[in-house]
């Protein structure tokens, strides 16, 4: 990515060809090796750190006036700490390979008179000539090391910069997720709201399974742009399709995952399970429970009412050592009903939407990524009230 960056981006040749000890890390530019004044006049050594905004993949811009800086309170030549800086403390992670690079605290210095920076180049200087100045004429210590890190690997998880994470400063919050491993099992209406969610979820894989094939009806319950040429083909060749060119490490496999597909699940940390036959999902928990993977079933019943739609969308979490006694108390089907040949199974996209996005933001509590004031088991959000109510524990089988 260095050689790319710096050849498309005119600001950060010239930092380059200056002689800034420039490196790229999770969505940031680092410059290493500023020298400041300390409160006794001593010569240290610090870096600032920005945020990168990608226009495309290769091309950037700076999104605001601030930097952080990775260091102490920088001073004058009279020992009273430089003036007009403006900021506070602030922690930011950033990754192991700038592991050397401590965020402290943040800088607010507005250029006048136009209030704003045009480029990386301008923002580097102007930060260096205020908080470097007092060192260089002290110590004729430069910030021109001509240090550079090229040494950046490519991103194991995407194809395009995570530049999500470093913006909103949680780039420690999106490391949470490096080791997982997850299936979703189901691609229909939720199902396939909650593959596109976690494509765009750091985990280091997505292994998804569907046998179907991809209908007009799924279109109208399906994230992303329709290409006709995709009706009638396989569900997991049309998602993976229109997701190959965002990540790595995605597996869409046109197979049903029942109680003999023990290797298919082999190394998942989590499940997520979308199918809407209760044998099916019967198999499906037996399999989970064996290998002691945590999951969340999902589900939806809509009944048409003279009012309208009514019903609920569920999502039901079942920790490994509970699992087996929720999987008892009945909360999901787990049997085919004589009528079921019969049953409309009305799904509607934005309650399909709806099912996912709360199952994938309690994943994601569980994994510490969202505060969580109560580790709840299972939500249900009724339609008629629009409420969503929460529960913690069952203490009897429900009939």
């Amino acid at each position: 990515m260095f050689p790319k960056l710096v050849s498309l981006n005119d600001d950060l040749r010239r930092l380059v060809e200056k002689g800034y000890a420039v490196a790229f890390d999770s969505g940031y530019l680092v410059v290493r090796d500023i020298p400041y004044l300390d409160q006794s006049g001593q010569l240290q050594i610090g870096a600032f750190v920005t945020k990168l905004e990608f226009v495309d993949q290769h091309r950037v811009q700076q999104q605001d006036h601030q930097v952080f800086f990775a260091g102490g309170v920088p001073h004058q030549l009279d020992s009273r700490p430089i003036a007009n800086l403006g900021g506070g403390l602030t922690p930011l992670s950033l990754s192991e390979r700038c592991k050397d690079v401590v965020v402290q605290r943040s800088f607010s210095n507005k250029p006048k008179p136009a209030d704003r920076f045009t480029d990386f180049f301008a923002k580097i200087e102007s930060y260096t000539a205020i908080i470097a100045g007092p060192a260089i004429e002290r110590y004729g210590q430069t910030p021109y090391t001509f240090r550079v890190d090229t040494g950046e690997a490519a991103d194991a998880i995407f194809k395009l910069p995570d530049s999500l994470s470093s913006r909103a400063e949680i780039v420690d919050l999106s490391a949470l997720f490096a080791n997982e491993i997850v299936a979703i099992i189901g691609l229909g209406g939720t199902g396939a709201y909650i593959l596109d969610y976690m494509v765009k979820t750091p985990v280091l894989e997505i292994r998804a399974f569907d046998q179907d094939s991809f209908h007009v009806h799924n279109a109208y319950r399906s994230p992303g742009r329709l290409q006709v040429d995709e009706l009638g083909k396989p569900k997991a060749e049309v998602y993976g399709n229109r997701y190959e060119n965002f990540r790595h490490g995605l597996r869409i496999e046109a197979k049903h995952i029942t109680t003999c597909s023990s290797e298919d699940l082999d190394g998942v940390t989590f499940a997520f399970v979308c199918v809407d036959k209760g044998s099916s999902r019967a198999g499906i928990f037996d399999l989970l429970i064996a290998k002691s993977i945590p999951f969340i079933d999902v589900g939806m019943g809509l009944k048409r009412k003279s009012g309208g739609l009514a019903g609920q969308a569920r999502v039901t979490y079942f920790p490994p050592e509970q699992a087996k006694q929720l999987r008892d108390l009945q909360l999901a089907e787990l049997h085919d009903g004589p009528d079921d040949l019969y049953r409309a199974n009305i799904q509607i996209g934005e309650l399909n939407a709806l099912n996912a996005a709360l199952a994938v933001m309690r994943y994601k509590q569980l994994r510490g990524f969202y505060h969580a004031d109560e580790g709840l088991l299972q939500m249900l959000f009724r339609v008629s009230d629009m409420n969503i109510i929460g529960e913690a524990a069952f203490n009897e089988v429900q009939t």
